[in-house]
């Protein structure tokens, strides 16, 4: 009698749903119905092999080691950074100590330190070994807003909303120099990839390439002819001669790192610019030289550098916050406001993946030392590994 009873249930269940709609309390139906789509549609929707949820808030930045394939550290909102594994869901080591939310971080060249900045205005120094606390390089007053390592060695270099730029030896725990010029906040910097300068750029809209040796300010890029707002972003080309620049005065503008003027503008963007990259040239033709920039007008452009132009545009759903060339491939990772990751062929522009899992903006994207992951951070505060295939 019970068994006909169920069987009659579910019967009407699947064929008379209007029906139970009107009938029974409309709340519980419409509830179950939804329920189960919805988790249909999440399971389907989330492409991640693994969730970081470690964190207690939003997520701002996260580094993948050059040397550990599965190595990854993030920090946010909730003042706290950590290094956990992919695949390994019972190990993470909290980067315990920073006052304030954890901005910036970095592993060196060999893998064997990780910096993490924050806007306490402190850069710590892990030994990734042991994990341990090897120093802790103070000095700024304001806020830490990037960390970046030599490419050669284990010295540390940092931007200060205070419009100072600081470098140290993580190794002795020393300060080596203060880079004062920039009058606001110092948004981004980068060693070029020889070693031999650094650019800085700011929120007062210039460019400053300085000699790290005796922090003299060799080049002044600003006024006429180059950006009108504050710098949000840059990048340095592979043979160390051509720093990219993004704004939030819409325009991209390549500079010459060795006279210091402005050899190219990139002027397709209706909206701030959010992130720039070179590509590495192993995969296209002859001298020809290949960039990437996103924007909050939901266009990803490829350039084609030596003459000016856009190569293909790609679409989003909402801003471009960050981008990420893959390896010395021809693809392209975009993190968006919508909470997708996207890949891109450059060659074409088409969307060759799009990874859904996160519920809220991507914020930054890392990818593993082998390529076979990207790793991607969200104000949603969950940090997410997608598998990925660059043959596809």
């Amino acid at each position: 009698m019970n068994t006909d009873e169920d069987h009659g249930e579910i019967f009407l269940d699947d064929s008379d749903i209007i029906q139970e709609f009107t009938v029974d309390e409309e709340d519980l139906p419409d509830a179950d119905e939804d329920g189960g789509s919805d988790d249909e549609v999440f399971d389907e929707a989330d492409d991640s092999i693994h969730i970081f949820t470690g964190h207690t808030g939003e997520l701002y930045t996260v580094a993948c080691s050059p040397t550990d394939p599965t190595l990854v550290a993030t920090g946010g909102g909730d003042d706290k950074g950590f290094i956990w594994k992919i695949g390994q869901g019972d190990w993470a080591f909290q980067l315990h100590g920073h006052k304030d939310s954890v901005s910036s971080l970095g592993f060196s060249t060999d893998g064997q330190l990780l910096a993490s900045g924050s806007l306490d205005g402190i850069i710590q120094v892990w030994d990734i070994a042991t994990s341990n606390l090897k120093c802790t390089l103070d000095g700024p007053g304001g806020s830490i807003e990037w960390v970046r390592w030599h490419p050669r060695g284990h010295l540390i270099m940092a931007g200060s909303e205070d419009s100072t730029v600081w470098l140290w030896n993580a190794d002795k725990n020393a300060w080596l120099n203060t880079f004062s010029g920039h009058r606001s906040s110092v948004t981004c910097g980068e060693f070029t990839p020889d070693g031999k300068l650094i650019c800085t750029g700011s929120d007062d809209a210039t460019l400053r390439i300085w000699n790290p040796k005796d922090g003299k300010n060799i080049h002044v890029v600003e006024g006429y002819g180059y950006h009108t707002d504050g710098l949000t972003c840059m990048a340095i080309s592979s043979d160390s001669t051509l720093a990219l620049t993004g704004s939030k005065d819409n325009l991209v503008r390549v500079v010459s790192i060795t006279t210091g003027k402005v050899v190219s503008s990139l002027n397709a963007h209706k909206d701030s610019i959010e992130c720039v990259g070179f590509a590495a040239s192993s995969h296209l033709e002859g001298d020809s030289r290949w960039a990437a920039t996103g924007s909050m007008d939901h266009k990803l452009i490829v350039w084609d550098i030596q003459h000016s132009l856009p190569r293909c545009t790609c679409e989003h759903e909402d801003g471009v916050t960050c981008l990420l060339w893959l390896g010395a491939s021809r693809f392209i990772a975009s993190g968006c406001v919508d909470g997708k990751v996207r890949i891109w062929d450059s060659l074409s522009g088409d969307c060759v993946r799009t990874l859904s899992g996160h519920s809220a903006a991507i914020q930054s994207l890392a990818v593993s030392a082998d390529l076979q992951f990207i790793v991607s951070v969200s104000i949603d505060g969950t940090s997410r590994a997608f598998e990925i295939s660059l043959g596809v």
